[in-house]
């Protein structure tokens, strides 16, 4: 069982969670990865300097670590791997569009898809976890750490991009996250035992 599973959605939609539990319960040759990742490409994209940067700055940054991540990815799955990566150019095309239209920079989304697609591999699915924006709040209020993304009308944005990118891709199955965690699980495995990924 090789190939690379994608877990995707708004903050607060909990693929963070359900990939964690996907990866336990397929468990064997499964690898668990996110995006940013840990190198000091993904450090600089979570921790920065303490000063904001450039929505362009941000989009890039986040592609450069991309483009490291791919190249492990890739090892991983030539090794027989089944890779489950939280986040992944997805996230890169919805949240920095809303970025990058919020700053007055206009509408990147054809720029910033093209320009991920060409360094990233395709995955076999990619599980989009929808919530409404309210739910995902509530979620991340019990959080300690909070995100600078954790804004409702930025999350709005960032979801609806998320809904064109699924239109335009077969690969992105949409599922209701508003229910159990265990259903959501369920309906995962089930999806991916149908695909013979």
């Amino acid at each position: 069982m090789a190939g690379l599973i994608i877990l995707e959605g708004i903050d607060g939609c909990g693929k963070s969670t359900v990939a964690k539990r996907l990866a336990e319960t397929i468990g064997g040759n499964v690898v668990l990865t996110r995006e940013p990742t840990d190198s000091w490409m993904g450090r600089a994209v979570k921790d920065g300097d303490g000063k904001e940067v450039s929505p362009y700055t941000d989009a890039l940054l986040f592609m450069t670590d991309r483009a490291y991540h791919v190249a492990e990815m890739v090892e991983e799955i030539k090794k027989g791997k089944l890779v489950i990566c939280d986040r992944y150019y997805h996230s890169t095309v919805a949240y920095q569009t809303a970025s990058l239209r919020r700053k007055g920079l206009g509408n990147n989304f054809d720029w910033l898809l093209d320009a991920n697609t060409r360094i990233a591999i395709k995955p076999d699915a990619t599980y989009l976890l929808r919530v409404p924006v309210d739910v995902a709040l509530k979620r991340m209020s019990d959080r300690p750490e909070k995100s600078r993304f954790e804004k409702a009308e930025f999350l709005q944005e960032v979801s609806a991009n998320y809904d064109r990118l699924a239109s335009m891709d077969s690969t992105i199955i949409m599922i209701d996250a508003t229910k159990d965690p265990d259903e959501v699980l369920e309906q995962i495995l089930s999806d991916i035992k149908e695909r013979n990924i």
